[in-house]
């Protein structure tokens, strides 16, 4: 199959096995921001706009921005206890079958080793290539590897420089700061989603597209993801002419290759749709990808992280499992390259959940319906607070060929749940129930099928789980 750069020939693109199977991957976002490790991962940014909180933070703690810029961080961001290998056995400990580091962020500064750019972390800060000792770390250990380019956001990101006295003005910079032109502002009517002035000219078009291909050449990722940005109407050319080039160079790949993107920046069939730290509230027929962090308040490391809860991480990843999704969890490692001791608790809980009821997990497909219960979700990005907590009167459903799963996202009031859909009158499941199964309990289950539902009381002493995986025998 050869791909031709038009949407008509990238519509024969087809999603990879590993990637409908997976599930669960890991994100990371790391890079000069952690340094200062304040506000969030858009520091670089909101240190140059006036009056902003990042603004004064950093007159006072770091100095003058003409005298100290977001280039003197390069120098402070030495990853000096950065070890592949580690990060690469607590991902597999977590359960995480992939793994999607940010190649480069929207900064400027690029984590891998670039021909095209001098401003990158084998030249600078941690004078180590960072993109390809991950990569070389999660392959051996049986990961799957992705890599996150956010460059096309760099058009703007650094604008606030130009307001004021600062080095992002100075010439000898020019190259790392970038073009830093007016930025969209989301609060005005004229700005109508998808497109304004000034538009991304050649120049940068053409430098975006020769570093993504760059890092499809130099590391063969078998998933790339973008950020939101590349939605911008004069982006579209560029898109075909680099997912072709993917597309065709993935064709060589054991694992094949696919692209991530969010806001319909690539038609329906042409790669996978993602949404930003949000769910969807219906299955999809196609699988998506949603990703979130396990901080509210941040990407990146900062002193001040907001940390969710394990439990809602993990149901999270069982909704979006359900309605034929995969989460890409992120982490936040500090700049020395290690990862907060919070986080790593988080992901061996996980780890550990998973490794009791994976099999409801992994590999596994949506059922006629994704679940009930009286939680609703809001559907679509940058919904996820907007949601209250799941109980365990919520459930959520999967299949592995002939069988069925209920996950109950939380133990039941008095240990006892109804599931409506497997009432007799419901008509979804047709069959006669032999029996039903707790995984990770030897313990029997007892049940009760009715008209109006399924009842299913759970053994007793089991609770503090943060969900309940049963397999329905039929």
């Amino acid at each position: 199959m050869h791909f031709e750069p038009t949407w008509e020939s990238l519509a024969q693109f087809t999603i990879p096995a590993w990637y409908q199977d997976a599930k669960f991957g890991i994100f990371i976002h790391w890079g000069l921001y952690s340094v200062p490790a304040f506000d969030n991962e858009w520091y670089p940014r909101n240190m140059y706009i006036p009056g902003s909180r990042a603004f004064e933070h950093h007159r006072q703690r770091w100095g003058d921005h003409r005298v100290f810029g977001l280039k003197d961080f390069i120098p402070l961001f030495k990853a000096e206890r950065f070890d592949p290998a580690r990060w690469v056995d607590l991902f597999k400990r977590a359960g995480a079958k992939y793994v999607v580091p940010v190649a480069e962020h929207h900064d400027g500064f690029a984590m891998y080793d670039s021909a095209l750019t001098r401003w990158n972390a084998a030249q600078m800060g941690p004078k180590r290539d960072i993109i390809g000792d991950l990569a070389k770390a999660a392959r051996q250990a049986g990961l799957v590897f992705g890599l996150s380019s956010h460059r096309a956001e760099h058009w703007w990101f650094l604008n606030g420089g130009r307001t004021f006295d600062s080095d992002v003005q100075s010439p000898s910079y020019e190259d790392f700061y970038g073009p830093a032109q007016p930025s969209p502002d989301w609060g005005t009517p004229e700005y109508d989603g998808n497109d304004w002035n000034p538009r991304p000219n050649a120049k940068f078009l053409e430098d975006w597209l020769a570093r993504s291909c760059e890092l499809v050449d130099k590391y063969q990722p078998n998933l790339i993801y973008f950020d939101w940005w590349i939605y911008q109407i004069v982006f579209a050319p560029y898109l075909q002419r680099f997912a072709a080039h993917y597309y065709n160079r993935a064709q060589s790949y054991p694992l094949g290759g696919a692209i991530n993107c969010k806001n319909e920046a690539f038609p329906e069939g042409t790669a996978v749709f993602g949404v930003e730290r949000g769910q969807l509230n219906h299955i999809r027929s196609t699988l998506w990808q949603g990703d979130t962090s396990v901080a509210k308040n941040s990407w990146g490391y900062t002193t001040e992280l907001d940390y969710k809860t394990t439990s809602s991480l993990l149901h999270n990843l069982i909704d979006m499992v359900s309605k034929n999704g995969t989460m890409l969890l992120n982490i936040c490692p500090r700049a020395d390259g290690t990862i907060p001791e919070a986080e790593e608790r988080m992901l061996l809980e996980i780890g550990r959940w998973l490794a009791v009821n994976g099999e409801a997990i992994y590999g596994s497909r949506p059922w006629k319906v994704f679940g009930e219960g009286p939680t609703d979700v809001v559907s679509g990005a940058f919904q996820e607070v907007k949601r209250a907590p799941f109980t365990g009167q919520d459930i959520r459903f999967t299949t592995q060929g002939e069988t069925l799963y209920a996950i109950l996202l939380g133990w039941p009031k008095d240990g006892t749940v109804t599931i409506q859909s497997l009432g007799l009158s419901s008509g979804l499941y047709p069959r006669p129930i032999s029996r039903i199964e707790l995984l990770g309990s030897d313990a029997p289950v007892q049940c009760e099928r009715e008209v109006e539902g399924l009842r299913v009381i759970l053994p007793k002493g089991d609770q503090g789980h943060p969900a309940y995986a049963l397999r329905i025998v039929g």
